[in-house]
């Protein structure tokens, strides 16, 4: 099917335990295109260089400002002399995401979050260390908004933001083959990480069963992910997540049950398992997301002591 779409799925290795991230390669309008770029590191360079021998590579479009879709965009802009496509939100999130003003308020907000100070501190440093793997920070020449279109490949898709993931997700639809490149909003195998990071939208669980349900209004039958293989039966892996989201929801709320819960208790609970650092920041980002959904849902209350963070119903 890709073939026949005429894009090419390039798979970049990642280091962490989701391994890898799909890049897609096509003709665009003015030359090829490329869709999200992986780590700014010397092996992603290394392949890159392979990938686009001989290749008049002219667009990369970012989805989303995430380090393994985004990292290598500034490189390869200047190694290329590209024009870079992204969304408004995403560039912003992008350049404050990790840098040094946000990091320097992450011990405020794990404090909030009950975070124990040590594994607080392995946080902040582990988020120190993506700076490297995402500069040079690109320079956005096009903005990257609802419904424009853009040839990718053999047809015409139009672009849909999708916030959830993260805050200005983009996604494309071709609507003569009901083919969608879903990006991270969409995955096969596993559900996308929902998190609350401490900065933009305060509610993004809330935000993605949104997003979801604007997808089910259309006929998806294809789709292309960032991670894992494509699939068939778009609407079906929607209602997957969906349930899935629903079921953590009411697993949170069966904690809360008798209980007054910081964030981290209830994160322990949901993720009963070893953790690496880096996990970890992705749980306690999932963790807020939920119990944030159902108190501004109504289903739970937030009471704020000793400048920390405990949910109960």
């Amino acid at each position: 099917m890709l073939k026949k779409l005429g894009i090419e799925s390039i798979t970049l290795d990642l280091p962490f335990r989701l391994n890898h991230v799909n890049c897609f390669l096509a003709e665009g309008e003015h030359g090829m295109l490329l869709i999200d770029t992986g780590l700014n590191n010397k092996a992603t360079q290394k392949r890159w260089e392979k990938e686009l021998t001989d290749i008049l590579l002219t667009d990369i479009i970012v989805t989303h400002h995430h380090p393994d879709h985004a990292g290598a965009a500034g490189y390869l802009q200047n190694k290329y002399q590209t024009n870079v496509h992204m969304g408004k939100i995403e560039k912003e999130l992008a350049l404050t995401h990790i840098g040094k003003s946000a990091i320097k308020r992450l011990p405020e907000y794990y404090y909030k979050s009950s975070v124990p100070e040590a594994k607080g501190k392995e946080m902040l440093e582990n988020t120190e260390e993506f700076e490297s793997i995402v500069t040079p920070y690109p320079e956005v020449t096009h903005y990257i908004t609802e419904n424009k279109e853009y040839q990718i490949g053999n047809e015409i898709y139009k672009t849909f933001i999708v916030p959830g993931h993260s805050d200005g997700l983009v996604t494309f639809y071709n609507e003569k083959n009901k083919v969608l490149l879903s990006t991270d909003h969409i995955l096969p195998r596993i559900t996308p990480n929902i998190s609350y990071w401490y900065q933009g939208d305060p509610n993004p669980l809330g935000s993605y069963f949104n997003s979801l349900n604007r997808m089910k209004e259309l006929e998806i039958d294809y789709v292309i992910p960032s991670h894992g293989e494509p699939f068939y039966d778009g609407t079906k892996r929607i209602n997957e997540l969906i349930e899935h989201h629903e079921e953590r929801c009411n697993y949170v709320l069966s904690i809360l049950t008798n209980k007054k819960l910081s964030v981290y208790q209830v994160c322990e609970a949901l993720f009963p398992f070893e953790l690496t650092v880096h996990e970890l920041r992705f749980a306690i980002g999932e963790t807020v997301a939920h119990l944030e959904y159902l108190r501004r849902r109504g289903d739970c209350k937030r009471e704020i002591v000793a400048g920390q963070w405990q949910y109960y119903l």
